[in-house]
C-alpha cells in the first residue's frame, strides 16, 4: 500500500488542532488504560490498521496485558473488562457505528451510569476524535511502521 499524501504537511494547522483536542483528552482525567482501549476497539471497527498498530503499542507502553489485546474485539464474551470499560466499549460501538446504532437508549444509560457528566462528554470527544483520525488514515492510506523479524 502507498500512501495518498501526507495530511500533516498538507494542513499542519487543522491537524495541530486535532492533536490539541486529544491533548486535552488525555488531561481529563479519564484513565490512560481506557482511552487506549476505546482507541483501539474503534480502530478494529473502522479497519484502521495504522491507527490499531499505533494504540496497540500505545497501550502496551502503559501497562495493558496482551490478552485484554488480544480479546478486545470479544470484549463482551470475556471477563478480563470492568464494568466501566464495558460501558465505554459498549458507548464507544454505538458511537462509530452510530448510522447503525442511533445510540441506543440502553448504552446512553449504562454509560451514564459508570461516569461523571464530565467524563462521558470527554469519553464521547475521545470516540469522536479517533473516529477523525481513522478517517484521515484510511482516507490517505497512511502505512504504519513494518517490523521485519529475522527468521531463524
Amino acid at each position: 500500500m502507498k500512501p495518498r499524501m501526507n495530511f500533516y504537511q498538507a494542513a499542519p494547522e487543522t491537524i495541530k488542532a486535532l492533536v490539541s483536542v486529544e491533548s486535552q483528552i488525555s488531561a481529563s482525567g479519564l484513565e490512560q488504560s481506557l482511552i487506549e482501549l476505546v482507541k483501539t476497539r474503534a480502530s478494529q471497527i473502522n479497519g484502521c490498521a495504522y491507527c490499531i498498530n499505533m494504540h496497540t503499542d500505545d497501550a502496551r507502553k502503559h501497562g495493558e496485558t496482551e490478552q485484554r489485546l488480544y480479546l478486545l474485539n470479544a470484549w463482551r464474551e470475556s471477563p478480563l473488562y470492568s464494568d466501566r470499560e464495558r460501558a465505554a466499549l459498549a458507548w464507544t460501538e454505538a458511537l462509530t457505528l452510530v448510522a447503525e446504532t442511533h445510540a441506543p437508549d440502553a448504552d446512553y444509560e449504562a454509560v451514564h451510569a459508570a461516569f461523571s457528566d464530565t467524563e462521558l462528554a470527554n469519553l464521547t470527544m475521545l470516540i469522536g476524535t479517533i473516529n477523525a483520525w481513522n478517517r484521515i488514515a484510511i482516507g490517505f492510506r497512511a502505512v504504519h511502521p513494518v517490523k521485519v523479524k529475522v527468521a531463524a
